[in-house]
């Protein structure tokens, strides 16, 4: 047991260490240069923990480890959780009919071509295969890691998953911006932005492709995108339904309680102060958790996992890019968007 009274000292020791970093990531997130790239804390994390795990992993004490993986395990459940403060359902309901079209048509055809093609056709394992389709259909990082608590899968797969996230979500910003001032998509600024919403990986990149075109652009993709955030719940535990370990239905009642807090957010009884400070906690806490899975992935899991991670990545944005146009063309035009 990580806390029992001869190994409590230990774990704290390597629970601060990870914290130590996660203060650094938030440090380096907040310089103008690495700011300007939308990176969030929790990529700057998974950075800092890959440095760590792959030059000065040996000339620490071994003894810190279960503070690490607490880290990357419990406190992940309790980021997942407390990640509902940033939602309420009367979000939800502001998208109306088009934004709920686009966000369930475009996770679940996302989520499933991301199964099929990377399980059947690039013959990866099962894991990476969910792992990468979660963080391309749904949020992003924090989608590989509530679905690596759900799964039960090895740090370094969710890693290689975060991967193809910050590569494709970082392109988005650029390209969907040039896209759209090019006249090419054809779509207002509200359309627009319920194509980023719909479509883009990372809350951070969604609100960066929005906020190249305007204000209402952002407004849009940020309530779509939230509502995708929403539907984890949804994928988490259907995943758990169809995900047994000795016969026994896996169900992650940590997606249960995060339903809980956002229906708790929904009525508003806490100070928006009071939010915000949550808020702050629990991306410390999520980074904490992406550090932690950095530290427990050596370069050479990415050597083994070869290309494939990313033509499965790649193959799923081409998808989001082109499905997700065509579905939002359609939804302009049927709801007068």
């Amino acid at each position: 047991m990580p806390f029992s009274r001869p190994n409590a000292p230990h774990t704290i020791h390597g629970l601060l260490f990870v914290a130590l970093f996660s203060l650094a990531a938030f440090q380096i997130s907040a310089w103008p240069p690495v700011a300007a790239l939308r990176l969030s804390p929790l990529i700057v994390g998974i950075v800092l923990g890959m440095f760590y795990a792959n030059t000065l992993r040996g000339h620490l004490p071994a003894t810190w480890v279960p503070g690490i993986q607490f880290s990357a395990k419990t406190l992940l459940r309790l980021a997942v959780v407390l990640y509902g403060f940033r939602i309420t359902f009367q979000q939800i309901a502001q998208v109306g009919a088009p934004g709920l079209i686009a966000s369930t048509f475009m996770l679940a055809t996302t989520f499933l071509i991301g199964a099929f093609v990377g399980v059947r056709l690039l013959r990866m394992d099962r894991d990476t295969s969910l792992l990468t389709a979660s963080g391309s259909s749904v949020c992003g990082a924090a989608a590989v890691l509530a679905t690596e608590a759900t799964l039960d899968a090895k740090p370094y797969k969710s890693a290689v998953a975060v991967g193809t996230v910050v590569l494709f979500g970082t392109l988005s910003m650029f390209l969907y911006p040039v896209l759209f001032r090019s006249g090419l998509l054809h779509l207002d600024p509200a359309a627009y932005g319920l194509y980023v919403g719909a479509t883009v990986h990372e809350v951070a990149q969604v609100v960066g492709a929005g906020s190249a075109v305007g204000q209402a652009a952002t407004d849009s993709a940020v309530i779509v995108k939230m509502t995708r955030v929403m539907l984890l719940v949804p994928l988490l535990l259907l995943l758990g339904l169809a995900v047994r370990s000795r016969g026994k239905v896996s169900v992650p009642w940590f997606a249960v309680y995060f339903v809980g807090v956002a229906a708790f957010n929904s009525l508003h009884w806490l100070p928006g102060a009071w939010v915000h400070e949550i808020n702050v906690l629990d991306t410390f806490l999520l980074t904490m958790a992406m550090t932690a899975l950095g530290m427990e992935t050596g370069i050479e899991k990415f050597r083994q996992a070869g290309v494939k991670p990313l033509l499965l990545a790649g193959a799923m944005y081409v998808w989001l890019l082109g499905g997700g146009y065509l579905l939002v063309r359609w939804l302009a035009g049927r709801f007068a968007i």
